[in-house]
Formats: structure tokens, sequence, C-alpha cells
């Protein structure tokens, strides 16, 4: 289904993006393992709420970020502090965004039912809406393939697809329901989902959607929330009721679960680093957790303030980066120091 572009200008009326922020100076916790550093980086705006939260490199050394509560986009500079904020549009509350191959942010834009992609030069937004079947879609996260397909989901029970070259956007239901959450592409080139609702992984078989396969994990109503692919293709899955992390291999079917330290935890984002350490977030224990599959062991790194809830995680090689939705900062760990 062809879709109607919309075209917000950055440079004048009421969509027009801010002016440039700077922020006040870079912070780190001193309270940190030998061989890390956290930094935290303060993206507060003066105009109320920011709600940092899902981040992704820009590939110059700057990082995307969506503000879910002020409905904009924001670019942050680590090396100064500056964040650029570009106002989405009229209701916007962005959740995910990740890199495309053409260098452009592209956002899950859940306020306004769209996809958007904001561009990495002049910053002009450009939004495709989803059809009026999917008029409360709920969007979630995206990811793209090897091709350039964009391919997305909406917690209130929807999958697509998009591709940016013809413009095309084919949208169904996910079986099973509601809670389509997190999404990944394996390096073998497998799209896979998990449904936070349905509790469940699931893995996108044809290019058209025509064949999802629904695969339940060992722990029941277990909330499987963000799902990331290892260099093996393997499966870590964040757990929001359990606690758990899981991991899931598809060469051969297993499943293992580890269980995150702590009385009460919820284990809300997971992000695989590129020497295949996992990352996770626990909102009770207010901490990032780093979990090594080689040695079965958790590093903790508590935030410095409370309320932090890190909802997304993303990272280059050398530090893992988080978006605390709760203080409008972003925060930076870097490891193998």
């Amino acid at each position: 289904m062809m879709q109607r572009r919309t075209f917000l200008s950055s440079g004048s009326g009421l969509l027009a993006a801010p002016l440039l922020l700077r922020a006040p100076a870079a912070r780190a916790n001193p309270a940190t393992p030998p061989g890390f550093r956290v930094t935290y980086f303060d993206v507060s705006s003066p105009q109320g709420r920011v709600g940092s939260r899902d981040i992704t490199a820009a590939g110059d050394g700057r990082f995307w970020f969506c503000g879910q509560r002020n409905g904009t986009l924001n670019l942050l500079d680590p090396a100064t502090g500056a964040v650029h904020p570009v106002n989405l549009g009229p209701g916007a509350r962005p959740h995910g965004v990740v890199r495309g191959p053409d260098g452009a942010a592209w956002v899950t834009e859940g306020g306004q039912n769209a996809i958007a992609r904001v561009d990495p030069r002049d910053h002009r937004v450009q939004l495709w809406r989803l059809p009026e079947r999917f008029a409360n879609a709920n969007l979630n996260t995206g990811v793209f393939d090897a091709r350039g397909t964009y391919w997305f989901t909406g917690q209130n029970g929807v999958v697509g697809r998009f591709d940016p070259a013809s413009e095309r956007m084919e949208v169904r239901e996910a079986p099973g329901g509601r809670g389509a959450y997190g999404i990944t592409l394996t390096p073998q080139g497998g799209i896979w989902y998990v449904s936070l609702a349905g509790s469940h992984l699931a893995e996108i078989r044809d290019l058209d959607l025509a064949n999802i396969r629904v695969l339940q994990p060992p722990t029941p109503n277990q909330g499987a929330r963000r799902v990331w692919s290892d260099s093996q293709g393997r499966l870590w899955i964040s757990e929001w009721n359990s606690g758990n992390v899981s991991l899931h291999d598809p060469r051969d079917g297993s499943w293992r679960a580890w269980r995150l330290p702590g009385e009460r935890p919820r284990a809300y984002s997971v992000y695989v680093d590129p020497t295949d350490k996992v990352w996770l977030t626990d909102f009770p224990a207010n901490s990032i957790v780093r979990f090594d599959p080689e040695t079965e062991s958790f590093l903790a790194f508590p935030s410095d303030r409370a309320g932090a809830n890190v909802r997304q995680m993303d990272g280059v090689e050398g530090a893992a980066w988080g978006g605390e939705s709760g203080t409008d900062r972003m925060v930076r760990i870097e490891y193998g120091l």
C-alpha cells in the first residue's frame, strides 16, 4: 500500500526546531567498577520534561535520542554536551529510533501513528502514516534489514514493513493479539520480535509478512519485552514479569534463562555489545546490569539519581548508552578501559 507523505519544515512556524541548546557539562559517577567509566549527560529542556529514552548512534560521534514527553528527536554531541531538538509535529510521542542505511534517523512515531524520517543534514521531517485500519497501533520499535527494508512493531498487536525506495507500507495484525514490542535483526538476516502481553518470541519468515512463527519460551507469562541478537544469531530477551534474561538459539531450538540479581528484578531493556556482553536495565534496582555469558555473572551500575527508568539501550564499540527517561539524562558506560 502506497502511503501519503507528510513533510514538516524545520525552518519556520510552530514546527520549527528550537535553537541549539548547550547542556551543562557531563558528570561522571565515581562509584564505578574498575575498567569502566559512567558519565551522565543532562538533556533537560527549559520548556518542560523531555522524556529521554531510545537512542541510536548518528554515525559521526553524535547520538539521536527520542524525547517522548515533548515530541522531539534530539541530537546529542557528547564532546560538548550540546543538544539539538527537532520537533516531530503536533501530538508527537516518539518511541524508537534507528539509523537507516541512508544515514537518516528513522522513528516509530506513536503520537501521529506514523513512521518518521529525520534528515541528518537539514533535519527535515517526513512522515508516512499507517493505514486507517491501524489507526491506534501504539508504534514501538523498528529495525532495518540488509535490503534496506524497515520492519516495525506496534504494541496494540501490529507488525509491519516499509520500503523507503517505493514508499510502500504493509501492515498486519500480529498473531497472538496485543503486545508486539522489541524487534531485532540477526547476522543471518532473520527478523525476530517479542510480545510483552503475549509473552512470546516470533519470527517473521516471509518478506510479505504472510508467515509469522510464534515460539513459546519455557517460562510462562514472562513478559518478553525487548530482544537483541548477538554475533552468532542467538536471541537475548529481557523478561519484564519474570525478571529473567533468557537466551534462545535458533540453530538448535534451545532455551536458557538467568534471573537478574535482587529480590524482585524486572528486566526492561536488552542490548548486546560488539563483544557479546549483554546489557539490561532493572527498574526496581534503578540500575543498568551487564551480564557476561562466559562467566554467567552480573555487574550492576546503579544510577546516582532515583527513578532513572532506562527503557532502551544501544551503543558503539567501547561504550553502552541508555536514556534515563525519568531524569532527562543520557548515560554512557565506557568499558575495556
